[in-house]
């Protein structure tokens, strides 16, 4: 049977745990379960905002924002979209209830265990689906996680979550881990090569233009120069002349 066994709220930058849902199964692979979510809660900072990871029979789903985490254990047959819109109504329930200041100043563990009411409440729905029908959105989730899946932790992650790594996956920082980009291939480096090379050309023809725009400019330039500097050079001349003669004269007369 598919359903929601335990789900738990905690603080990003510490682990704090805020708030939990009853446990009473003691089933030993359930417990090593949520010994895996336990650590995950510690290193939320250190994963994309959204992500999944397979536990034999069970799977953990988690998401954060805001600076706080929520964080479930599920069968492995619950359906994802179910699981993801869970969280999301926990993580929009807890943002109306509590201020980010009461959360942030919280030292306690469980500081705010009269959330379990609620976490317990909306468990009941989520694993009674005929119940749901009128009340979440699925379609706008399923797209969601169609743009943006969640990050599948693998064993690697696991290792750094139980402590047998001393390297944190800084790989996840900057950007989710579905988003990475890939090696270029051929036909990539084909096409920053024709770019370069379009770019090269598209210089050349500027440069011949201004050459162009400077060699029009000269002609026009000179060519004025060559058709008028023999009246300038003559009217000058005349002039000189008519002072000097007039210069001449009054000598004359003295």
């Amino acid at each position: 049977m598919s359903m929601v066994l335990f789900a738990s709220v905690v603080r990003v930058g510490d682990g704090l745990p805020l708030s939990a849902s009853t446990d009473y199964e003691m089933e030993k692979e359930l417990q090593e379960t949520k010994r895996h979510l336990k650590g995950l809660s510690r290193k939320l900072n250190q994963f994309p905002d959204r992500c999944t990871l397979k536990s034999g029979p069970y799977n953990v789903n988690f998401t954060s924002s805001l600076g706080v985490g929520y964080l479930m254990v599920c069968t492995a047959n619950y359906p994802n979209v179910l699981a993801f819109c869970f969280l999301d109504e926990l993580q929009k329930e807890f943002i109306v209830t509590y201020d980010p200041k009461r959360i942030s100043s919280a030292v306690r563990p469980y500081s705010f265990i009269e959330f379990d009411t609620f976490i317990q409440k909306t468990k009941q729905r989520y694993n009674n689906p005929r119940s749901l029908s009128t009340k979440i959105n699925l379609a706008d989730m399923q797209t969601e996680i169609k743009l943006r899946p969640p990050y599948q932790l693998s064993p690697d992650d696991l290792q750094a979550i139980n402590g047998f790594s001393v390297h944190t996956p800084s790989k996840y920082k900057g950007i989710a881990p579905t988003q990475m980009l890939e090696p270029v291939c051929l036909p990539g480096v084909i096409s920053c090569v024709l770019s370069v090379l379009c770019g090269g050309l598209n210089l050349l023809r500027g440069v011949h233009a201004i050459e162009s725009v400077l060699q029009c400019y000269l002609f026009a330039y000179f060519s004025v120069w060559r058709n008028n500097p023999l009246s300038c050079g003559s009217g000058s001349l005349h002039d000189a002349a008519n002072q000097t003669e007039a210069a001449f004269g009054k000598i004359t007369r003295l």
